[in-house]
């Protein structure tokens, strides 16, 4: 089939050149230019471990994409989806199906704004990954994805992209109920996502605080409650685990998650697709969340500081 990677940064990065590993045929689309001149220029250059590797895969600005795709996938930021689907209008056919992998909440309702609910399909993935600058990503750990078509499991094309996700090692989950499983990758992005990014650390280093699992334990409170009030069948305990488990030697200890990564380079963050989404249906609920909302307003008083040249008074 013919993919798309719609947002060509770390994790759309490393899931490009995984599928690319396979006979599908693979083109990465971003809108940040000099990303795209560097990839078609040297390769998109993938460091694992201390060796690079150049990975040969065609990239285009959003303007300059023709023609038509089998699958787009999804991985801009959540406040880019909508941005990138109405500059993508013109090659979403009938018979092309958008995934929809990017962090945070309320991500479907944004798609299916532009496409068909049959046309679309969710996921969630905790494969990780790091863009150090123009054409260039590190990946980290190992993982899986999670995936599910809102037309029903039966699709045959949802099964072929099983197939090819199977085979560039990806590890597909087919599940019956996918939001249960971005409820719970999104509870881990708002405890490491969040912590990572205004503590200035790696996930490693955050497990190490003392106090770490009383910070992990006021974000998870809070969002219990209001996914139980959503209707979510969201597992406190399998959440807090998941993260937990993220702090041992070898896994994604080293990371630094993409708040932190965004933070460092000056740019707009998710958090209001995670702890301020929190915070706003806790709001609107009249359910108190003063922790998520508090991390929220940091997040946001970071984002100006991070553009600005902050110097302390002689």
């Amino acid at each position: 089939m013919k993919i798309a990677i719609a947002g060509a940064g770390a994790m759309g990065g490393r899931f490009g050149t995984m599928l690319a590993t396979t006979d599908n045929q693979v083109m990465f689309i971003d809108p940040w230019a000099d990303h795209v001149q560097a990839i078609n220029d040297r390769g998109l250059q993938v460091h694992v471990g201390n060796a690079v590797t150049p990975h040969w895969i065609p990239a285009a600005l959003p303007q300059d994409v023709h023609g038509s795709f089998d699958l787009i996938i999804l991985f801009t930021k959540a406040m880019g989806i909508a941005p990138m689907l109405e500059s993508l209008r013109s090659i979403i056919a009938r018979t092309t199906h958008v995934m929809v992998l990017a962090n945070g909440i309320g991500n479907i309702e944004q798609v299916e704004k532009f496409v068909p609910g049959r046309q679309i399909i969710a996921g969630v993935t905790v494969w990780s990954s790091e863009l150090d600058g123009p054409g260039e990503i590190t990946l980290t750990g190992a993982g899986n994805v999670t995936l599910q078509p809102l037309a029903g499991q039966s699709d045959d094309f949802f099964q072929a992209v099983l197939t090819a996700f199977h085979q560039a090692g990806l590890n597909p989950i087919a599940s019956d109920d996918v939001l249960a499983a971005i409820w719970k990758k999104a509870a881990l992005n708002c405890v490491l996502n969040t912590y990572t990014a205004l503590l200035d650390c790696n996930v490693g280093a955050f497990g190490r605080l003392p106090n770490h699992e009383t910070l992990i334990d006021g974000v998870l409170n809070e969002f219990a409650v209001v996914a139980h009030h959503e209707h979510i069948d969201f597992d406190l305990d399998a959440a807090r685990q998941l993260i937990l488990a993220q702090f041992a030697p070898g896994g994604n200890s080293a990371h630094y998650p993409s708040m932190y990564q965004d933070l460092a380079k000056g740019r707009p963050t998710e958090i209001d697709f995670l702890n301020g989404f929190i915070a706003a249906k806790g709001a609107a609920s009249n359910i108190p969340t003063p922790v998520n909302r508090l991390l929220t307003q940091l997040i946001h008083g970071k984002e100006v500081l991070s553009k600005q040249s902050v110097r302390i008074p002689a």
